[in-house]
């Protein structure tokens, strides 16, 4: 199956060697969002419920440009330097997902890059 490159100006430019998103036949690979405003590729600022919020909606705009959306995600991956942070994910996803949600993992890391507190990916499947 071919692969097709997902990009879009709503979201965060790589910071690396990566795409935003692959595609290959109905299933989509989205790469890590770390809080990065998309305008100005600087981190947002505010508290981690900014971050986490930022976060989702940069994950948002990937799946939307690859043509679905957050509901469409199977597999979501959080990572956080904070596992404290944890409960304020279930928060903030809650506004961002309604059930049947996600098969979901939460791994906390020693860092994560530009020193966010938080990043996330996952995998979309679409109709």
């Amino acid at each position: 199956m071919a692969k097709e490159i997902i990009a879009t100006e709503q979201a965060p430019q790589a910071i690396g060697t990566y795409s935003q998103a692959v595609k290959v036949g109905t299933t989509v690979y989205l790469s890590g969002q770390i809080p990065l405003i998309p305008e100005s590729m600087e981190m947002v600022e505010g508290d981690m419920e900014a971050q986490i919020v930022r976060v989702f909606e940069n994950l948002t705009a990937v799946a939307k440009a690859a043509g679905g959306d957050l509901k469409d995600i199977v597999k979501l991956n959080i990572f956080l330097t904070d596992l404290n942070h944890f409960p304020l994910v279930n928060e903030v996803m809650a506004r961002y997902f309604s059930q049947p949600y996600p098969a979901r993992a939460a791994i906390g890391v020693a860092s994560l890059p530009k020193n966010a507190g938080v990043e996330m990916d996952g995998v979309m499947e679409l109709d």
